[in-house]
C-alpha cells in the first residue's frame, strides 16, 4: 500500500477556448508537473513536462517529451499503443479510490487509444478493458517541431465521460513510456505505482486533480 501522501494538482480555469486548443500563451500559464519513474519515483532519464488547463467543456493535457529518437508504426485506432512509444491519461471522477476508469493514449503518429476500464479489485489480472468506446470528441495533436523532443496536446470535452457538470475532484494520473532504441525502456508517471516490473493500472496510486468550479457548480467531494 501506498505510505505517501497523493499528489494533488489544481486545475487553472481558462475563457472558453474556441477552436481545438489553447494558445501557446495559455500553456505557459498551465498548473505543470514532471514525471518520475513508475518504479520508485526516482528522476527520469528523458524528462516529460505535463501541463494541464480546463475550460469548463472540455479539459486539456499537454506533455512535453524530451526524446532523441522518436518513434512509433501504430496508426489505427485502439492498436496497442504502449507497445511503442506512447503518453497516456488515466482519468475518473471522485475523489476515491476508482473501480472504473478511463484511459487515453497518443502515439508520436497522432494516433489516439481510447477505452473504459473495469477494474474492481485493483489488479490488471482481473481488470476488464473496453476498447469498443470511443470518446466523443477526443482530439490530439503533435508536434516534433523541436529537435530530440516531441509534445503532444489532448482535448478531452467532460461530456464524454461525466455527466454535466463535470466533478470537481478527480483520479487520475499520467503516464509516459520511453523506448529508445539501444537502452532499456523507460516508465514514468505523475503518482509512481510502485511496482517492478512497471504496471500503470494500480488505481489506488492515482493522484488527485481539483477543479475550479464556474459560476453555479456545486464542489465536489
Amino acid at each position: 500500500m501506498r505510505n505517501v501522501p497523493l499528489p494533488r494538482l489544481a486545475i487553472p480555469r481558462l475563457p472558453r477556448v474556441e477552436g481545438g486548443f489553447p494558445d501557446p500563451g495559455a500553456w505557459e500559464r498551465a498548473a505543470s508537473l514532471e514525471l518520475r519513474r513508475a518504479q520508485d519515483g526516482g528522476a527520469a532519464l528523458d524528462p516529460t513536462r505535463v501541463r494541464v488547463l480546463d475550460d469548463g467543456r472540455r479539459l486539456f493535457v499537454r506533455f512535453d517529451c524530451v526524446d532523441t529518437d522518436v518513434w512509433a508504426t501504430h496508426t489505427e485506432r485502439d492498436a496497442p499503443l504502449w507497445e511503442e512509444e506512447v503518453v497516456e491519461i488515466f482519468l475518473a471522477g471522485g475523489g476515491s479510490v476508482p473501480v472504473r476508469y478511463f484511459e487515453l493514449e497518443v502515439n508520436p503518429l497522432g494516433t489516439l487509444f481510447d477505452a473504459v476500464v473495469d477494474n474492481p479489485d485493483g489488479r490488471r489480472a482481473t481488470m476488464r478493458v473496453d476498447t469498443t468506446w470511443n470518446a466523443p470528441g477526443l482530439i490530439a495533436r503533435i508536434a516534433r517541431d523541436v529537435p530530440g523532443a516531441w509534445s503532444a496536446e489532448i482535448a478531452l470535452p467532460w461530456a464524454a465521460c461525466f455527466e454535466a457538470p463535470p466533478p470537481s475532484i478527480l483520479r487520475a494520473n499520467f503516464f509516459r513510456v520511453e523506448r529508445p532504441r539501444g537502452r532499456p525502456a523507460e516508465f514514468t508517471c505523475w503518482s509512481p505505482t510502485l511496482a517492478d516490473p512497471p504496471d500503470f493500472h494500480r488505481p489506488e496510486y492515482f493522484g488527485i486533480l481539483v477543479r475550479e468550479p464556474a459560476d453555479g457548480e456545486p464542489e465536489d467531494s
